[in-house]
């Protein structure tokens, strides 16, 4: 399994941005896929996360200002961010869990919120 993500870049605070990962090969019906973020010096957190099934979780400092989504025929996952602060600034990863399995990582595209 393989992911690509995209659409990071710079942002100034309280613009928005857009991320997208797709994941390519052998993935089993029921999968979560999310997003996860590193700033320097911190450690990688969750931002949210959807199932196939459409469950969603998101990280309490986003709530309200990020919004994930998916597309399941295709095995894309969608980070909608609005609102952007200083703080989300961050190398963001996606990730892919399914049952069984060590879960898969994309490569990061990082996200800079900076005027």
């Amino acid at each position: 399994v393989q992911l690509q993500a995209s659409g990071g870049g710079l942002v100034q605070p309280g613009g928005s941005l857009r991320l997208s990962c797709a994941a390519s090969g052998s993935i089993s019906g029921f999968n979560v896929m999310a997003w996860y973020r590193q700033a320097p010096g911190k450690q990688r957190g969750l931002v949210a996360e959807m199932s196939s099934g459409g469950r969603i979780d998101y990280a309490d400092s986003v709530k309200g200002r990020f919004t994930i989504s998916r597309n399941n025929a295709r095995n894309t996952v969608f980070l909608q961010m609005d609102s952007l602060k200083a703080e989300d600034t961050a190398v963001y990863y996606c990730r892919l869990d399914s049952p069984g399995r060590a879960p898969f990582w994309g490569q990061g595209t990082l996200v800079t919120v900076s005027s």
